[in-house]
């Protein structure tokens, strides 16, 4: 008998639980009669700061089914980033799948996910979504941001990878040497290797609810990536710092050699000023950008942890 930990952040949730509980404990049953050993499901929620009845829905869940469901509930919204922290710092699984509970994330894949890593020749097996109804700014800036970040970091990240995956032990114990403070698991993901396959599969309405991640939230969440996953931006402010230098030598020479030789002053108030508001304004960008590094830097000092558990069980 082998154990499948499925880590499952939750976030005002209350409507898509039981159903993602159901449909799950459907298909290990299914898993089970295509396979000769016995794969056991240990239900991972974390509740991350749910303002609805999410918290009461997993308690309840809990108390009926106790073997196989634990749930943990942190003190306040952690984000994304600490409930998978969460999950993989208690699952205890043969294997351990990252799934999200609005069945968006098919667990139907699992009955192929299963084999393909018991083989022994993939550590990991991702999913990708082919098809998805989406904004279209939304959709333009997800396919701006996975161009920028394949360019600028050392890792590739491939375009429209959901984090659902099922990964081998090796493959967890790998990603948990991994104890900084500042994550993008999908970078995490792509950073420590392995071997990893991803099936394809038809994107899907959610079960139940809405989504609550707004552009501005993505926006800022790939903005983190960028600052984790590449320091080109810190090479960019140098370019830029250089290449303004150059300018200005150049431009200094040219009004010395012009007084010397005309021995008239320099007119042309009005496009000095705008020139000076120019390169302040490339400074303070530059600035900007040293100062998200040295952010990061700070809250990796601090040693605080990535979240607080006020429920477990």
């Amino acid at each position: 008998m082998k154990t499948i930990s499925l880590i499952v952040p939750c976030h005002n949730e209350e409507q898509t639980i039981n159903i993602y509980y159901d449909t799950t404990t459907a298909v290990f049953e299914q898993l089970n009669e295509q396979n000769v050993e016995t794969y056991v499901p240990e239900f991972i929620f974390i509740n991350d700061g749910s303002t609805d009845t999410t918290l009461d829905v997993l308690r309840k869940l809990q108390a009926d089914h106790p073997e196989t469901v634990h749930y943990i509930s942190f003190s306040r919204n952690f984000g994304k980033e600490a409930a998978f922290s969460a999950g993989f710092d208690n699952a205890s699984g043969d294997m351990v799948a990252v799934m999200d509970v609005d069945l968006q994330d098919p667990p139907e894949l699992l009955l192929q996910m299963v084999p393909i890593v018991e083989s022994g020749e993939y550590e990991c097996v991702g999913s990708v979504q082919t098809t998805r109804k989406q904004n279209p700014i939304r959709a333009f800036l997800s396919s701006s941001f996975y161009k920028l970040i394949n360019k600028m970091s050392d890792v590739e990240m491939k375009q429209n990878v959901r984090d659902y995956r099922l990964m081998s032990r090796k493959y967890v114990d790998a990603v948990l040497e991994l104890p900084e403070y500042n994550r993008f698991t999908k970078g995490i993901f792509a950073w420590v290797g392995f071997e990893t396959k991803y099936l394809e599969y038809e994107g899907v309405e959610r079960s139940a609810g809405t989504s609550s991640w707004s552009i501005f939230e993505l926006f800022e969440y790939s903005l983190e990536a960028v600052v984790d996953f590449s320091d080109v931006p810190l090479k960019m402010a140098t370019i830029m710092g250089v290449i303004i230098s150059f300018l200005s030598i150049i431009g200094l020479l040219f009004v010395v050699i012009r007084a010397l030789a005309f021995g008239d002053a320099v007119s042309g108030w009005a496009s000095t000023v705008s020139i000076i508001l120019f390169l302040s304004g490339i400074q303070l960008f530059c600035l900007g950008i040293v100062g998200k590094y040295i952010g990061k830097i700070y809250l990796e000092t601090k040693h605080r942890p990535a979240y607080v558990v006020e429920e477990k069980r």
